[in-house]
Parts: structure tokens; C-alpha cells; sequence
């Protein structure tokens, strides 16, 4: 079972190609056995939220509140860590940010 805040290494098909590769993704809710993920990227130059050695990634690292889709729990590999309330607020103000352009 899985929950919102999860960090997992999951199997990821990219958009522009067929190749698909493990990469860390977190949990932002779960529906009927599949899971809608935000990816997370070691690149800090992308724009997102940060996630440090400290919240439990490998190394520094950055949630991409861009880069947003559904896997199936079956294309989860393992759970790595579980993010805090406060980093989890941050990625919610996020995305409530970036959505708010749907409704003006």
C-alpha cells in the first residue's frame, strides 16, 4: 500500500521516446491502483521543490511539480522514503499555484 508523500523508484516511459527507465517519482494520491506521481530529479537546475539528504534522498534533488502523471502500483519498484507534512504543504501550494490558471 501506498500514500500520498511516498517517495518510490519506479519504472517511468518517457514522452518523446519508448525507452523507459527507473527514476524516483512522489506520491501525490492514489485511485483505484494507480498512482498520480510527481517526478523528482537530481538536475537542480530544474525548477521545483528541493529535496535534501535530510528529507531521506540520495542525494540533493528536486520535485518537479511540472512533470506530473499516473503509473500503475505495478511499475513501482520499492519505496524509498516517506516526505514530511511540511514538504508535503509545499508541493501542495505548488501545484495549487500552477492549477489556479484553469479557473481565471
Amino acid at each position: 500500500m501506498y500514500n500520498a508523500g511516498d517517495v518510490v523508484l519506479t519504472r517511468i516511459q518517457f514522452a518523446d521516446t519508448f525507452e523507459i527507465k527507473k527514476r524516483p517519482a512522489v506520491i501525490l494520491y492514489t485511485d483505484f491502483g494507480n498512482l498520480v506521481v510527481a517526478g523528482i530529479t537530481s538536475n537542480k537546475l530544474m525548477r521545483g521543490i528541493s529535496l535534501t539528504k535530510k528529507d531521506g534522498a540520495v542525494k540533493e534533488s528536486v520535485i518537479k511539480t511540472n512533470y506530473i502523471f499516473t503509473i500503475s502500483t505495478n511499475l513501482v519498484l520499492k519505496k524509498l522514503f516517506h516526505i514530511s507534512k511540511e514538504k508535503k504543504k509545499l508541493v501542495y501550494n505548488e501545484l495549487t499555484k500552477r492549477l489556479k490558471s484553469l479557473i481565471l
